[in-house]
């Protein structure tokens, strides 16, 4: 399934933080999960636990203690777990997942005109299947980077309410991402 269709089919995606996250977003119409917590050990039966729901997992691997920051930790991921695709904020590790077949979702912290313009490079250079963008409270940078490249947008981080969700799927956001347990029902 290509990525902008299970972002249509689940625009808002469980970020999942510990093991209460893990437990309550099971029983949630979310078909995509964000996995940001565990470690070496324990990724593989996160990662099940949400296979087994039948949704859709993806790694956060700068999260995941024990993993290093080098493309050996996707090659670890590909090879260990049923991971659908990685997180990353590292580009190097998200281009090596989209070339090894996983989900490479590319997460951006927008904090000046610079990122915005190091983002856009990123999406030049080699084309991640998604981007996250955050905070995901700023439409007009959603829509900056929708009018600029026709790749899925996931919106997240500081989403407090539905207006803010409103927000950002006017601005062009094709998902959002939150772990905030509230949000999940909206």
């Amino acid at each position: 399934m290509r990525v902008v269709d299970l972002l249509e089919s689940s625009p808002v995606i469980a970020a999942i933080k510990d093991e209460n996250g893990l437990e309550k977003c099971l029983q949630t119409d979310c078909d995509v999960i964000f996995i940001l917590f565990g470690n070496i050990i324990n990724i593989a039966d996160i990662v099940d636990k949400v296979k087994a729901s039948g949704k859709t997992a993806i790694v956060h691997v700068d999260l995941i203690q024990g993993l290093s920051s080098k493309e050996i930790v996707i090659d670890f991921i590909k090879k260990h777990t049923k991971a659908d695709g990685i997180i990353s904020t590292k580009p190097p590790l998200v281009h090596y997942a989209i070339k090894l077949g996983l989900i490479g979702v590319q997460r951006t912290f927008v904090i000046d005109s610079m990122a915005v313009d190091n983002t856009k490079k990123q999406i030049d250079s080699f084309r991640p299947d998604a981007i996250e963008v955050m905070p995901g409270i700023i439409p007009k940078v959603i829509k900056e980077f929708r009018e600029y490249a026709n790749i899925p947008i996931i919106a997240g981080g500081l989403l407090s309410d539905k207006k803010d969700v409103m927000a950002a799927f006017e601005a062009g956001a094709d998902a959002i991402s939150t772990t905030n347990q509230k949000m999940w029902y909206v």
